[in-house]
């Protein structure tokens, strides 16, 4: 990896500076002018807020960017360590006397990593659907026993929880349920995986309704046809620290639009052509933090979909956040393009 991997303009887009930092690993990059003058530094957390704070995807760089980094002097580096245990950094850049990027060290290399704090919440699945979308295979197989690599895709789930410290699983099933149940009968691990029947459709809010007074704490919840390649226990810290009643993890998704789009005056004369424009939307990824209050909110005994639930609270003065992270940590096998995509990046990453 170089160092340029860590460096962006002051102008480039949010959608775009996400993805940088996805790419270098590292949760960081700095701001630095044509000539690697050091501008600013911008976190993963840095444009988390920002997002959540604007809810605007139209921000760059300077927006974000904090003007007045900690820095180490060129003749000063071999202190970097101490400088980086002092302010509890990830990583700390070594400037010259004019102010320009020489180098960046970071406290992993120096084996002191950053820790990842354990966070052990209940996790409720949502594997009751038909998977009408990857049809023929769920004509065979439910969607939660859909192979990804060498494990289903609810194992590849269960197992991310598992490294995060989670230890706790309720199922909802319904379709085909006896073979999942028959399936993760023999599962190997030590987490302690539960099975609540839905008997009939519920929609995506609905089987929820089966779980109040199970939990006295926050929780996640997940569609099983999706992975979120996230520091889960920040997720929750976040949403405890907002009090939200319910966090909904949001991608920040660009879409190119394959078609010229019109702009037109009031008069219908053409006021401009943009070609192909990209698209930038927040978007819902099927991953929540919702609190016990919540399941009182979902009707009883009859379908419901968890977005007008999520609606219905906010329309009466309820308090939803979000958590947005960028597309590439979002994975979905909903269709089947989407399988394969993801069946591709697991295979990179496991």
């Amino acid at each position: 990896m170089e160092i340029e991997d860590f460096i962006v303009p002051i102008d480039i887009p949010v959608v775009e500076l996400m993805k940088q930092i996805d790419r270098n690993a590292k949760g960081v990059v700095y701001v630095c002018d044509a000539d690697r003058k050091l501008l600013g530094v911008i976190t993963d957390g840095d444009v988390r807020r920002a997002i959540i704070r604007s809810g605007r995807l139209d921000m760059c760089a300077q927006s974000i960017m904090k003007a007045d980094p900690v820095t180490v002097k060129e003749e000063e580096r071999g202190q970097s360590l101490e400088i980086m245990k002092k302010y509890v950094l990830r990583s700390v850049p070594v400037i010259s006397e004019n102010g320009r990027l020489l180098e960046l060290r970071f406290s992993d290399d120096t084996r002191f990593p950053v820790s990842e704090n354990k966070i052990d919440a209940p996790v409720v699945i949502m594997a009751g659907g038909k998977g009408v979308r990857l049809k023929p295979y769920t004509n065979i197989l439910p969607k939660p026993l859909i192979p990804i690599g060498d494990k289903t895709i609810t194992e590849h789930i269960i197992n991310r929880f598992v490294n995060a410290g989670c230890s706790h699983f309720d199922i909802i099933v319904n379709y085909k349920k006896h073979f999942i149940k028959a399936y993760f009968r023999d599962f190997d691990t030590e987490a302690v995986i539960s099975f609540i029947d839905e008997n009939e459709f519920l929609g995506t809010a609905g089987g929820l309704r089966l779980l109040p007074g199970k939990y006295h704490e926050s929780f996640f919840m997940t569609n099983c046809d999706i992975l979120i390649e996230e520091n889960y226990s920040e997720i929750m810290k976040y949403h405890r620290k907002s009090n939200n009643l319910a966090t909904i993890v949001c991608a920040v998704k660009n879409i190119t639009l394959p078609y010229g789009i019109i702009k037109t005056r009031k008069d219908g004369s053409i006021s401009a052509i943009q070609e192909k424009p990209d698209i930038s939307s927040i978007v819902n990824t099927g991953f929540y933090v919702l609190e016990p209050e919540f399941l009182e909110r979902i009707p009883e005994g009859k379908e419901s979909q968890i977005t007008d639930v999520f609606q219905s609270c906010i329309d009466e003065g309820m308090r939803i956040g979000i958590y947005p992270v960028s597309e590439e940590k979002w994975m979905d096998m909903g269709q089947m393009n989407e399988l394969r995509k993801m069946t591709e990046r697991l295979g990179d990453i496991e």
